[in-house]
């Protein structure tokens, strides 16, 4: 049992290192939170390390409770990702309301003036929403980052345009930075306690998007997903346990 878990450690330590290689090549070195992997796979390698040393001194009370202690806190990790993760992969297969009066699309990098993968997958989503759903009024919410030609709002207009929505369905939110502040500025385009709205994100981002909506007092707030790449997928869920994490934590102060 004892060599399963040092191979496993050791197996699971070099996963982490050639997944952050695999976002990296195929996302960009920008992509937020990649570093993440870099230090569970640190944390792997360094109980895969302690282990074999635990073992060829069989007599080090420290070296023990080294390797405990960091199997506690692995166990404690697992038990957190579980529970929270079991809820945005819960999230990601929300069945979508039909007839909202608003629509909010959350902005997503723009690459120069082009949308990104994720974006473009959102806006795909849109297009089919409003076709379905002609009464349907969308907000584009996002601003400008230091590195995009144009507002996060503004490239999924023209998106959207060049994909047969009329501008008359479309009001532009774009001081936005955050899914926080997408949410919190959008909310004085609309009645929250009101309208019936919808949060047009990537699956793995419903969950999280849902929630800050409700603190922030939209009565009757739903989810619609776009969807999201495969590969990208552990990291996307990893990253939304970390936000999900933060939020709970800022609610408390």
């Amino acid at each position: 049992m004892k060599h399963v878990l040092q191979t496993g450690c050791l197996i699971f330590g070099i996963l982490c290192f050639l997944y952050y290689i695999g976002i990296t090549v195929y996302a960009g070195i920008r992509t937020s939170l990649s570093w993440l992997w870099i230090l569970i796979g640190l944390f792997f390698l360094l109980l895969w390390r302690l282990q074999l040393r635990a073992a060829a001194n069989p007599e080090s009370a420290a070296l023990r409770y080294a390797v405990k202690g960091m199997f506690a806190l692995l166990l404690i990790a697992l038990v957190v990702i579980v529970l929270v993760g079991s809820r945005i992969v819960a999230g990601m297969y929300t069945k979508q309301e039909a007839g909202l009066d608003y629509v909010i699309v959350l902005g997503a990098q723009v690459r120069g003036e082009r949308p990104s993968r994720a974006l473009r997958r959102r806006l795909d989503r849109a297009v089919e929403y409003a076709q379905e759903n002609p009464d349907t009024i969308l907000i584009l919410s996002g601003g400008q980052g230091p590195d995009e030609g144009i507002s996060e709002a503004e490239c999924m207009r023209r998106y959207l345009t060049e994909h047969g929505l009329s501008e008359e369905r479309l009001i532009l939110e774009d001081k936005s930075t955050s899914t926080r502040e997408n949410l919190q500025f959008s909310a004085k385009l609309l009645n929250p306690s009101e309208d019936r709205v919808g949060v047009l994100t990537n699956s793995f981002h419903v969950y999280r998007a849902r929630m800050l909506a409700k603190a922030q007092g939209y009565a009757h707030v739903s989810g619609i997903p776009a969807s999201s790449d495969l590969g990208m997928q552990p990291h996307n869920v990893l990253r939304e346990i970390c936000g999900v994490l933060a939020e709970r934590v800022r609610s408390l102060f």
